[in-house]
């Protein structure tokens, strides 16, 4: 997903543009696990922004960890102890997080690995055995405003940038959880706590460092700020809106006119040129998508692709990725999608296309008219002929629009398939 990477446009959004999200099946085995057990226990985990305190949970124990942000449990299987310092990579990233133990709980940081390898370091602290949020039971000021249903939002970034979301959010009582769904994604699985007519919401699965902070009016419209990791800043507004909709996310990405079709050549992970015109994929239901290691929504496709490929390839399905990463040197940026490929046991060839601009992704598919986020997923015909292009995902945070993106998916391949070439 696209956001504040420096993308303005007409879908500016927050870098999602991953998990508990259907990954059991697609990860790779784990390491044995630590016989260490002074780290073990339940952490309230706190990441220091610039803005504020970013909360979410952590678990450790049996030589692995878990991410904890409402829902979702996100499984790190590289865990690393030495002596009293705990260190783990983030699953499918570069990013990682180190701690010291001591008598308070954790102390240490999390770094994000972000454009052209430049290091953003965050730090944290955990204590042991607190599960709250953001607020302790007894700490709250009055009955807890009601912010739970469907709103009609818009986000205004610094540079005046707008976008539209539709925020979905259930409460009970001081507890809330939730999402925003934008044109081209989700922010996934969002946390915390309603103080009065106060809203704090956050979220770090290991990508993502995002933290929400809104008041409910006198007359009920919503009204806060939202920052992601250490500069990203956005304003946002909304009122509750039962039939709030984004549209169609086949409205975006479109093909140049005259085009019909699109090609290809990049290397994969082993330096192997692969292209679209190889025999390989001739005659097949060709899926593309445009994608990166570093985008969270890309995970959650990858999730879902990944096996999806697996039942599908013997009836004549093809799919491969477009990766455009972080780094514009060609080793750093495979050893990134390597990890990726290893986190969802992905089978299909993954392809280092660029780095992770949407204006670069344009220029390396050229038939497109413009991308404007990560994942764009191109559906193609047996006859090579494009057929669809979605923009973006809605992940398993969405609910019902994960539900039903993934049923469209599918209609969509068996009517291909159902096709003759």
């Amino acid at each position: 997903m696209r956001r504040g990477f420096a993308f303005v446009g007409l879908l500016v959004l927050a870098l999602m543009g991953c998990a508990q999200r259907e990954q059991a099946a697609a990860v790779a085995p784990a390491a044995a696990p630590s016989a260490d057990t002074r780290f073990d226990g339940v952490y309230r985990t706190v990441l220091h922004l610039p803005a504020g305190e970013l909360p979410f949970g952590l678990e450790i124990g049996d030589g692995h960890a878990w991410l904890i942000n409402g829902a979702e449990r996100m499984q790190i299987d590289d865990v690393a102890i030495e002596g009293d310092t705990i260190a783990m990579t983030m699953p499918g990233y570069q990013n990682r997080l180190a701690a010291k133990l001591d008598a308070d709980g954790l102390r240490g940081s999390v770094t994000l690995v972000k454009l052209a390898g430049e290091k953003h370091v965050i730090p944290l602290t955990a204590a042991r055995g607190a599960t709250h949020r953001f607020f302790a039971g007894g700490d709250a000021v009055g009955r807890p405003a009601d912010f739970s249903g469907r709103w009609a939002v818009e986000f205004t970034n610094d540079e005046g940038g707008r976008y539209s979301a539709v925020g979905e959010f259930t409460q009970q009582g001081e507890s809330i959880e939730g999402t925003f769904l934008t044109g081209t994604g989700d922010h996934r699985f969002l946390a915390g706590n309603v103080r009065g007519r106060e809203l704090h919401l956050a979220t770090f699965d290991g990508a993502h460092a995002y933290l929400y902070r809104a008041k409910l009016d006198e007359r009920g419209k919503l009204v806060g700020d939202y920052w992601s990791g250490l500069a990203w800043h956005e304003r946002f507004a909304g009122k509750r809106d039962a039939k709030a909709s984004l549209g169609k996310a086949e409205s975006a990405t479109t093909l140049r006119a005259g085009s019909d079709s699109i090609d290809f050549a990049f290397p994969d992970v082993d330096g192997k040129v692969v292209a679209l015109h190889d025999e390989r994929f001739a005659g097949k239901v060709v899926v593309v998508t445009l994608a990166g290691s570093w985008c969270p929504n890309c995970h959650d496709e990858a999730a879902f692709l990944a096996p999806y490929y697996l039942a599908q390839r013997g009836q004549g399905l093809e799919v491969v990725a477009l990766m455009f990463e972080q780094f514009g040197d060609l080793p750093a940026a495979t050893e990134a999608v390597r990890l990726f490929q290893k986190q969802f046991d992905i089978r299909y060839p993954l392809l280092i296309a660029g780095i992770h601009d949407t204006d670069d992704a344009t220029k390396k598919v050229p038939q497109l008219k413009q991308v404007y986020a990560f994942p764009t997923t191109i559906f193609i015909d047996r006859k090579g002929k494009v057929r669809r292009i979605h923009t973006g995902f809605s992940g398993p945070a969405t609910g019902e629009h994960y539900a039903r993106l993934k049923q469209d998916f599918d209609t969509t391949i068996r009517q291909l398939l159902s096709e003759k070439s």
